[in-house]
């Protein structure tokens, strides 16, 4: 084992087939945490790289507890009781929740279609609310837990006119939207559980991070040099897992975290990156 400073705790990443998650799932079972990744498909999807298969068994490597739920995010049958199965996998009640899963489909407002609207807020505002409403009650009976919420810069207000958007401007709006009711709902759980000993934040790259969803959508629009490496967005988000009870209700962005903290991102194996220079 590479470190040990989750040992003994229990996480719930979502959206843990490919991308941050995955990363997630591996730096929290490098550093001794128990985990439950959860995921759409076992071993496949429809065009991007990665399933929840690889990155299970790859994070067993560990020496940990690594097992996977199979849920649709988008369906409240199938996120019922999410909370509940994880903690039965994983021998005890859950410390660390980590929503990560999300919807983005980029298309003009004008004629976006309402199922889509409706499919990501599902997945965006409604999963993470739904899973945080389940794990709450054995947070606060036991005096403290970690709930991070993923959000994005694009929940941000574009000043204008004239707009300067970055690619692919307005066409993210549905999309920021919904990153924007998971910050108020952050914030609002935040101020309801101040006091509890569970912290809620969202925890945001200051730009974004080329993972393979990115990578299909906006990558190829910009240099690779603007976006922050998975191993800065996972440090942050473990120093929202780690953090004491009187940082919560807020939106965070991942590069300030560590910057304020003078931490260097290890790497997804917990140990030092070689030519890491933050």
């Amino acid at each position: 084992m590479a470190g040990a400073r989750f040992a003994g705790r229990r996480a719930l990443v979502s959206g843990a087939s490919r991308g941050i998650g995955a990363a997630a799932v591996e730096r929290l079972a490098a550093e001794g945490a128990d985990v439950v990744a959860v995921a759409r498909t076992w071993e496949r999807h429809d065009h991007l790289d990665g399933n929840l298969k690889e990155v299970v068994e790859g994070a067993r490597r560990y020496g940990t507890t690594v097992e996977a739920i199979m849920a649709d995010l988008a369906s409240p049958e199938s996120r019922a009781g999410l909370v509940g199965r994880a903690a039965e996998a994983l021998g005890g009640p859950i410390d660390l929740l980590i929503n990560n899963a999300a919807a983005a489909m980029y298309q003009p407002l004008v004629d976006y279609p309402s199922k889509r609207s409706h499919l990501t807020f599902e997945v965006n505002v409604h999963a993470p609310l739904d899973l945080a409403q389940q794990a709450i009650p054995a947070m606060v009976e036991r005096g403290e837990g970690w709930i991070v919420n993923v959000s994005s810069a694009t929940a941000n207000l574009r000043p204008g006119p004239p707009f300067h958007l970055p690619p692919p401007g307005s066409h993210m709006a549905v999309y920021g939207a919904s990153k924007a009711a998971l910050n108020r709902l952050t914030n609002g759980l935040g101020a309801e559980l101040y006091g509890t000993g569970v912290r809620v934040n969202t925890v945001e790259p200051r730009f974004g991070v080329l993972t393979e969803g990115a990578a299909e959508l906006v990558g190829d629009k910009f240099e690779a040099d603007v976006f922050e490496s998975m191993e800065e967005m996972v440090e942050g988000m473990l120093v929202l897992c780690d953090c004491a009870p009187d940082l919560t209700g807020g939106v965070r962005v991942s590069l300030d975290l560590l910057e304020e903290r003078d931490i260097t991102a290890l790497g997804l194996d917990a140990r030092p990156r070689e030519g890491a220079g933050r």
